[in-house]
């Protein structure tokens, strides 16, 4: 799928750990996001790592997919973990009381400058 408006483009490493979604969480793009996350958690190991970064969520059937693939993940012995995640995002999730369900990924060590 293409990203623009009410589109989502799922971009999947070639190894299959990780999704970056970029465009449109809604009620119509969820359908092919929840089986290409289905099958990415059937048919791989370890930690399935989804960016959020680019994704705008348009209402509550894209969070629905994610908390969703998180459970399915959870019953495979696998883990959905959120990568980056935009600003609004974040904002959402902790509206949502989802950071505290979704599992993140530990951000990176940012080094602190000096105050000299």
């Amino acid at each position: 799928m293409a990203a623009g408006a009410g589109t989502l483009d799922v971009q999947v490493t070639p190894c299959g750990s990780v999704v970056t979604l970029v465009g449109a969480l809604n009620m119509e793009t969820v359908a092919d996001l929840r089986v290409t996350l289905h099958r990415l958690l059937a048919s791989g190991s370890g930690d399935l790592i989804v960016h959020l970064d680019r994704a705008e969520v348009d209402d509550a059937t894209g969070l629905g997919v994610l908390v969703g693939a998180h459970h399915r993940a959870l019953r495979q012995g696998r883990r959905l973990v959120i990568g980056q995640a935009s600003a609004r995002m974040e904002r959402l999730l902790r509206a949502t009381k989802l950071h505290a369900v979704l599992m993140r990924q530990s951000p990176m060590a940012v080094p602190i400058a000096s105050a000299s």
